[in-house]
């Protein structure tokens, strides 16, 4: 064999391997669910459930965003300052009489804050005081879960992962100067932690937390095609969307990326 020959099969062999190696990577990254635990859950709003659009992480409608009415507002301890935003639960009726036959198994994704309700008693009406763990249902998950009547019921709960369709999505805000991002349709483990912008005439700018799901910069990055890296708070698994919006992007607009987790 010649060297020429020799050194394409090297390079062939090193390509592979690393190929491997990067799949193999993704695939220990994968999220899986977390041990079931105790808490509460009560809802808010009528059938319809437009009382839960928009929220604290941002999303907005969330039939346009498609998140629906599967959807609960978390206690303050759970929605941890905005970096629960997006993660997805299993829920189940327990230990009441008002829960279904069978305990049947709803799963909702986090897109708003229940407040602290200091005035009541942690345990009488102040569900969602730290360091409680209480999911405040939109009515059609809560629906599925228990009668509605109850008003309350004892739940148990886990983290799991989220199942979306797509890539990542960003919906852009802010002006010339300061570019809000809001990062939707998020799987794996639905969270974000971190997020830096890269135009195609500048290095990647990191992006502090603004609240929710958004991430901003302050910076002018007008007629550049954007990229971003975005870190999940969960696991850190990181993900790169290259070129997700083109040179004429605008305010208000959404692109959705080819990528996501896991």
């Amino acid at each position: 064999m010649d060297s020429s020959c020799l050194s394409r099969l090297l390079v062939l062999s090193f390509f592979v391997s690393q190929t491997w190696l990067t799949t193999a990577a993704v695939t220990m990254a994968r999220y899986t669910p977390s041990p079931w635990k105790l808490a509460h859950a009560t809802f808010y709003g009528d059938e319809s459930a437009s009382d839960t659009m928009g929220g604290a992480c941002g999303y907005g409608n969330l039939f346009n965003t498609g998140y629906g009415t599967s959807t609960a507002a978390l206690s303050t301890t759970l929605f941890n300052n905005g970096y629960g935003c997006g993660t997805c639960f299993q829920i189940r009726c327990v230990q009441s009489k008002w829960c279904f036959n069978g305990s049947p198994i709803t799963t909702v994704t986090a897109t708003n804050l229940c407040p602290p309700n200091w005035s009541e008693d942690s345990n009488n009406g102040g569900w969602c005081n730290p360091p409680g763990t209480h999911f405040d249902m939109s009515k059609p998950a809560f629906m599925q879960i228990a009668q509605w009547k109850a008003g309350i019921v004892p739940v148990m709960y886990r983290r799991v992962p989220c199942i979306r369709k797509g890539g990542l999505k960003f919906t852009f805000q802010g002006n010339g100067y300061w570019l809000l991002v809001y990062v939707m349709n998020v799987g794996g483990a639905g969270d974000i932690a971190s997020m830096s912008v890269k135009g195609t005439k500048t290095g990647w700018i990191s992006m502090s937390h603004n609240w929710g799901a958004s991430y901003q910069a302050f910076s002018n990055l007008a007629g550049q095609e954007l990229s971003f890296r975005v870190t999940s708070y969960t696991n850190q698994q990181t993900t790169y969307a290259w070129n997700v919006a083109p040179s004429n992007w605008q305010m208000g607009l959404t692109y959705q990326s080819s990528v996501n987790f896991l």
